[in-house]
């Protein structure tokens, strides 16, 4: 999984968007069209005002969090909440992507860039009055990223460049080195990692129980934390409540305490319709929304005291992705998946006549209200640089998908026969196809999938499944699923993603943990990772990552559907809102005040 942002985006995306909507809203300039630059430009310009301390925000989420454990998180249910629990050497500034200072000051060195030293920041405190330490740092690399006893792990793919780990050592309190086997080009952007603390964590490392040891069902006062915001509790399919860290260290420039907000109130809901119709009740203070809200939200938005922004496309992914998993059962001595359908899943061919009648302009049509784009690459036009345009595409068209199937062997039906797909064994092409509860869009854009692969005579069983569910199923034997639509997080840069596309990754969906690349191209993206990790020369680099994407497209392991539009609404009452297209609205929630 994609799952950090690392680069600043350094090329625009010349597209136009509004930055708010309504007609109240457009006789302070809000509701004109503004592009990129304009709309960065005013984001980067933005002076947070003095805020009073106080309140809280109420927001809204469709998940439950599966743990509240950062090192072993491999889903935004949890990664969403922990985020605002635990911090980093350093940080990413939501509005530039660049990367700054945070638990570490400052930082050094050699010009091989192979060794650096982080002096830690003077005054740090855990939330239980411990100072914290790069003793901590230490502990978080060596004894959690590194121990192969602490599963699923996505950081430890980030952190072992060419096999190797990186040596890190603690100098002394206030001085952590990392020395690095070969030169990493994305390192200070990777220390956003998320530091925890040895003398709460270090005895269940110990007795080899630190993977549950901070589950849904640990009582908060043993959570121990560095972020802004402490865990205060969590009710399951209710709500999640954070109250602020009084220990946090950030000041702002008065010298006031921050977070500024006393509490943070995620509110569980069923869907993403129930999360609208709390929005619009003033039960719920901000609202992600889809495109198919946006005339609803803009006709209320003229009469109410709540903006929407129009942010332009979203970073991440959105995809269909099928089950090439070639793991034996150990109990039955025969693969997972079965062969017949592994016969069809693992066909490139079969692949790219699917990706022909994804029906992608017709999702943006129904799904998203119009207000979304087709995507193509495993990049996104937000993400900047390394996103490459020129990728193939495979383009709606249902008679190429039967000329692709027939030559391979399939005995494909006339349209509208009722008949069904058959393979060159004359067994029924028919399959599984699973998606998440609570999200509308993705529930709608499966069902037009669905429809699309029944006219080309493909019975496919939908079923809809909750989140933790399917990731379950991800992860573990039996390995019980034959396609599943999802989407992943994304951001700048390329390297984060490694756990996604390197063969021997965790979140490898197709086909995770492989002991060696299964086939040629996934051994070429295996290379391009590899190299790309420590490649300086950053457009030597592109050309790498530009050679990444065009082989996804080629070969479909994702077939992708869909961007959506960034909308984001928020109630009037709050100070400090920025606005921006890289990260939206929530980005800087530690200076937003109570009005």
């Amino acid at each position: 999984m994609t799952r950090k942002i690392i680069l600043p985006i350094l090329s625009a995306v010349l597209i136009t968007v509004g930055v708010g909507c309504g007609g109240r809203k457009d006789a302070s300039g809000l509701g004109t069209q503004l592009s990129y630059e304009e709309i960065q430009k005013r984001a980067e310009e933005f002076v947070p005002s003095i805020g009073k301390p106080g309140g809280e925000i109420v927001l809204s989420t469709i998940s439950d969090p599966k743990s509240f454990n950062p090192i072993t998180s491999t889903e935004t249910s949890t990664s969403f909440f922990t985020g605002l629990m635990y911090e980093g050497l350093l940080t990413r500034n939501g509005v530039t992507l660049e990367m700054e200072p945070n638990i570490a000051e400052r930082w050094e060195s050699s010009e091989d860039g192979l060794t650096w030293i982080f002096f830690m920041r003077p005054g740090v405190e855990w939330s239980d009055g411990v100072p914290l330490s790069a003793y901590d740092v230490e502990f978080t690399f060596n004894d959690l990223i590194y121990n192969r006893d602490v599963v699923p792990n996505s950081s430890r793919d980030i952190f072992t460049l060419a096999g190797k780990q990186i040596n890190v050592k603690a100098l002394d309190s206030a001085r952590v080195q990392f020395i690095l086997p070969i030169p990493f080009a994305p390192f200070l952007n990777s220390l956003s990692q998320e530091i925890l603390p040895k003398h709460k964590h270090a005895a269940a490392v110990a007795a080899k129980t630190f993977p549950t040891s901070l589950s849904i069902r640990t009582p908060p006062a043993d959570m121990v934390v560095n972020g802004p915001f402490l865990l205060d509790n969590y009710v399951s399919s209710q709500r999640v409540i954070f109250r602020k860290n009084p220990r946090y260290w950030k000041k702002d420039s008065e010298g006031n305490a921050l977070p500024y907000l006393d509490r943070l109130v995620y509110t569980i809901v069923q869907d993403q319709n129930a999360e609208m119709l709390r929005f619009l009740q003033g039960e719920v203070d901000y609202f992600a929304a889809k495109g198919e809200d946006f005339p609803e939200l803009k006709r209320a938005e003229s009469g109410s005291n709540f903006t929407v922004y129009r942010l332009g496309p979203m970073t991440g992914s959105s995809f269909m992705v099928f089950n090439q998993n070639l793991k034996v059962n150990p109990q039955t001595g025969r693969t997972f998946v079965s062969p017949t359908k592994l016969e069809w899943f693992r066909n490139d061919n079969f692949r790219k006549a699917i990706a022909h009648v994804i029906d992608k302009e017709n999702m943006v049509r129904i799904a998203m209200n119009g207000l979304g784009y087709p995507q193509w690459s495993a990049k996104t036009p937000a993400e900047g640089y390394f996103y490459n345009p020129d990728v193939v595409k495979y383009h709606y068209d249902p008679q190429k998908a039967r000329e692709i199937l027939a030559s391979e062997g399939f005995k494909v039906p006339t349209q509208g026969s009722g008949e069904f797909l058959t393979d060159k064994n004359g067994s029924v092409v028919e399959f599984s196809l699973v998606t998440n509860s609570g999200n509308n869009v993705r529930i709608k854009i499966a069902e037009i999938i669905r429809k699309d692969l029944q006219d080309l005579g493909i019975r496919v069983h939908f079923q809809v499944l909750e989140f933790n569910s399917i990731i379950q199923k991800l992860d573990n034997p039996p390995f019980d699923w034959d396609a599943i639509l999802l989407g992943l997080t994304g951001g700048p840069e390329p390297h984060f993603g490694r756990n996604v596309w390197h063969s021997s990754g965790g979140l490898h969906m197709w086909y995770p943990r492989q002991a060696s690349p299964s086939t040629p191209w996934e051994a070429r993206i295996d290379t391009i990772f590899d190299l790309g990790v420590k490649e300086m020369d950053r457009a030597k680099r592109k050309e790498l990552y530009d050679e990444w994407q065009v082989i996804a497209s080629e070969k479909q392991p994702f077939i992708y559907t869909v961007l959506a539009e960034r909308i984001e609404c928020i109630w009037d009452k709050f100070g400090n809102v920025n606005p921006n297209m890289n990260s939206g609205l929530l980005h800087n929630l530690e200076y937003w005040y109570v009005k």
